[in-house]
């Protein structure tokens, strides 16, 4: 994996300077995210992976499905990622994309799991509270994990931290071994 997002942060950078330059980060936000679900959904995979597609072929297929969020910066690198064999970096090209831009913003994402839905106001508290002690904005993304039984991780950049029922029955367990 770090292979991948090696090969994928120089290309990411080339298109976050271009998008920053012309004041299109958003634009080109939302079509790395297309190109991204593009190349993960299993039937384009296969379609651009079968020798038997050319890479025009390949290439008309994803413009076609981006349709207007194609200039001609987007087909451009397109193009570049098909003809240099990176499509399927992709993914990683768009999550690079938007930690820099996030980085620019002076924002930060968490990623938050928990075993039940957070309410609105749960959410709005964890923002304030991750704020305060990261000093900076905060983007959640909050996903569901029935396996933690109760309580809340948070992932923001390296950082955890495990407010969960299963995260503190296993740092119980790792002291009463001790």
């Amino acid at each position: 994996m770090a292979e991948l997002t090696t090969v994928a942060r120089p290309y990411a950078e080339a298109v976050y300077s271009l998008a920053s330059e012309a004041q299109r980060l958003d634009q080109w936000s939302e079509a790395l995210r297309w190109l991204a679900a593009m190349v993960q959904n299993p039937e384009v995979a296969e379609y651009a992976a079968n020798p038997k597609h050319t890479a025009q072929e390949v290439e008309a297929l994803m413009l076609e499905v981006l349709g207007e969020r194609a200039d001609g910066e987007v087909k451009n690198f397109v193009r570049t990622l098909i003809e240099n064999s990176r499509l399927t970096l992709l993914p990683q090209i768009a999550h690079q994309f938007e930690l820099l831009k996030a980085q620019a913003e002076g924002a930060v994402d968490a990623t938050v799991e928990t075993a039940f839905p957070l309410s609105e106001e749960q959410k709005t508290e964890l923002v304030q509270t991750l704020s305060k002690k990261y000093g900076r904005a905060v983007r959640l993304d909050v996903r569901e994990n029935a396996d933690l039984i109760g309580g809340v991780r948070v992932l923001v950049g390296d950082d955890v931290i495990d407010a969960s029922v299963r995260g503190k029955l296993h740092a119980m367990a790792a002291s009463l071994k001790n």
